[in-house]
């Protein structure tokens, strides 16, 4: 039996990835080896690898690599615990195949040391841009690192063939959350209440901000206009979950947990959902606020509204469902106008989510299937003819 080896470093991209890690467990062919690092073994973001033992995983290693701080210096010094930490992970379990999505800087320290292990990597979700935030570099490079290839659209597919990868080693499969969407059994209003013991209001918005990671101090002044904005909606619930470790993700959180102390009666917030409880929550809110990719994957598919404040999204495909505004208040008030207006609410019902229709799990395993690994580290540079 092969061994694939697939890694987790936040509550995002476990969720994107349980229904293949469920694939691969169940197969006959291939050995399931998880390893879990970055946000996941931390106690300030929920120790959320718990979660995970929960839902019936063996987790074979946890790669420990989180510093205690959100700075720039922090971030890359973690990355370099997170080198050390693969490097002795990958030549305890000697994998065939390492399994990545995404684009995080924890997710870039395993690829780099698969690399240089050669091991085959397989990436998920390529050939996307997020200019806003420093993740594009590392998922172009991932893309450079990797031999085989799964993106959630056409053009991704494209983008992922023009940085010179193989056009036969890459492949459109569509949205890994999206099965999640179509798989899960999502919790009805009232088990939905009870789980967050918050009472949902006449309207409801979820909302999920993190650090533009290319600007320079910005996270307090932006996230403040958008708390400045929220606070004057009446008769309005709030759902916060909260930053991720970027730089200066701490920042957001802590301002989160002011705003929502001042306000309890109109917000709650909470470190990780989990996928159940945050895609059963769009099913009962207005719209997704923030600059999370999950207001443009994920939130379509339910038919509302997605307002996407600032650059951290900006290049990503996105449905007719997702309005784009600045950072100010007014931008943000404008934004919200929009969204609420009549003649938006009443085009959200024809809304096509562009990311697929699920089954992606059991696409990319199949085309791992059909993969002969004998010559796959040799890497060719695909040039495209003009």
């Amino acid at each position: 039996m092969r061994s694939i080896c697939v890694v987790t470093g936040t509550r995002a991209d476990y969720g994107l990835l349980y229904w293949l890690l469920k694939e691969i467990k169940s197969s006959k062919d291939y050995r399931l080896q998880l390893v879990v690092t970055g946000m996941h073994l931390s106690s300030e973001f929920g120790l959320t690898y718990k979660q995970i033992e929960q839902d019936g995983f063996n987790i074979d290693r946890k790669v420990e690599m989180l510093l205690s701080a959100d700075s720039d210096s922090a971030i890359t010094k973690s990355m370099g615990v997170g080198l050390i930490g693969f490097a002795d992970c990958y030549a305890e379990l000697n994998p065939d195949l390492v399994v990545l999505l995404g684009d995080r800087f924890e997710i870039f320290s395993a690829a780099t040391a698969a690399t240089v292990a050669k091991i085959p990597i397989a990436h998920i979700h390529g050939g996307e841009t997020t200019e806003g935030a420093f993740d594009e570099s590392f998922r172009h490079s991932i893309t450079k690192m990797a031999h085989l290839h799964f993106t959630s659209t056409e053009t991704y597919r494209k983008r992922v063939i023009q940085l010179g990868e193989m056009p036969q080693q890459v492949f459109n499969v569509g949205a890994t959350g999206i099965d999640n969407i179509k798989n899960l059994t999502l919790l009805s209003r009232e088990e939905f209440e009870n789980s967050i013991d918050f009472k949902l209001r006449r309207r409801n918005l979820l909302v999920t901000y993190h650090p533009v990671t290319l600007e320079d101090s910005t996270a307090e002044e932006q996230f403040g206009h958008l708390l400045s904005a929220l606070d004057t909606l009446e008769d309005t619930g709030l759902i916060f979950t909260k930053s991720n470790a970027d730089t200066n993700g701490r920042v957001i959180n802590e301002m989160i947990y002011t705003y929502v102390t001042s306000n309890a009666d109109k917000a709650i917030s909470h470190t990780s959902l989990g996928q159940l409880r945050y895609l059963s929550a769009m099913q009962y809110v207005d719209a997704v606020v923030g600059n999370s990719s999950s207001g443009l994957l994920e939130a379509p598919s339910f038919q509302i509204g997605t307002l996407n404040i600032g650059d951290r999204q900006r290049g990503r495909i996105r449905a007719d469902s997702v309005i784009d505004c600045g950072y100010s208040k007014k931008a943000i008030l404008d934004g919200l106008q929009t969204l609420y207006s009549d003649s938006f609410q009443s085009t959200l019902k024809d809304v096509k989510n562009p990311h697929g229709e699920g089954g992606v799990a059991g696409k990319i395993l199949n085309k791992i299937r059909e993969q002969s690994f004998e010559n796959i580290l040799k890497k060719t540079f695909h040039d495209i003819q003009q």
